[in-house]
């Protein structure tokens, strides 16, 4: 597949990147800089947002508005204006922690993790939000926990464990989460798993901190194909455009030596190429009854 650079920003820790098929466009973040991205491919018209805190993802809601995932909690954000208004605060009892990546299931309960933003302490925990109730699953403590993703049938949600190298398979019964079990490992040379999205045949796409690359594995877990970026790392894949069958890869040059960085240029850039399989439009968050 050809890898095109369709906006070298220099993002810190670009990630969470999300299509919304209300104004054609795709919106990410830059966790570090606290920011918030917007990519229109047709023209390629961008925008950016100031957030008040390290922020995680951005969501389209119900509301017309977005719903943010903030260290500092749950929050509404209003592109029109700008603004974040807190919802709810997520976990007041681990200040050390902050949120990390999110989904959106067929009710429009929205899944997401936190982590350790010092990247050592297991307190990294799965969420639920759904119509301004918030809920912890039982899905196991992590440092860093990556995606969450939903199969298309809404029976799997996929859960990573970035620095345990797993991606496990979660089954879901409406709001609970059961056992995990092993869908995919990734080899210490091939780098770290990072945020996971699903396409429409179920395949699950892994970014790779550190592996140069994206994967996709088949809902088997089957290892399907790769994806090589001019980039370490490679933090999530979405899809969209009028078709959805162009993936957008978001990259960090977060880590980075100087003289990485320096053989890295495009280290930071949102990525483009061309998928066989579509990727689906998630539903829009509930935030409200």
């Amino acid at each position: 597949m050809t890898v095109r650079n369709v906006w070298s920003l220099g993002a810190t820790l670009g990630e969470g990147p999300v299509w919304d098929a209300r104004d054609g466009a795709l919106w990410f973040v830059d966790i570090k800089q606290h920011r918030v991205h917007r990519f229109d491919p047709d023209g390629g018209e961008t925008r950016s947002f100031q957030a008040p805190a390290q922020i995680g993802w951005v969501l389209p809601a119900e509301d017309g508005a977005f719903l943010a995932g903030l260290q500092t909690g749950l929050h509404r954000f209003d592109p029109d204006s700008g603004a974040f208004t807190l919802l709810t605060t997520v976990e007041p009892d681990r200040p050390g922690n902050r949120l990390n990546d999110a989904t959106v299931a067929a009710d429009g309960a929205v899944w997401f993790g936190s982590m350790d933003d010092g990247e050592t302490a297991v307190t990294g925990q799965v969420h639920r939000f759904h119509a301004g109730t918030l809920t912890t699953s039982a899905i196991p403590p992590v440092v860093i926990t990556n995606g969450p993703a939903v199969s298309p049938d809404g029976a799997t949600l996929y859960h990573v464990d970035t620095l345990g190298r797993t991606i496990h398979a979660v089954p879901l019964d409406g709001a609970e989460a059961g056992v995990p079990r092993l869908f995919a490992t990734i080899a210490d040379a091939d780098g770290y798993p990072d945020g996971v999205s699903v396409d429409a045949e179920g395949g699950v796409w892994v970014g790779l901190w550190g592996g140069w690359s994206a994967r996709r594995y088949a809902p088997d877990s089957t290892l399907d194909r790769v994806v090589r970026f001019p980039v370490a790392n490679i933090t999530k894949v979405a899809f969209g455009g009028p078709d959805l069958r162009t993936g957008f890869a978001t990259s960090a040059g977060k880590g980075l030596s100087e003289a990485e960085r320096a053989a890295q240029p495009e280290a930071g850039s949102l990525f483009a190429f061309d998928v066989d399989v579509p990727g689906r439009v998630l539903p829009l968050a509930k935030v409200s009854a």
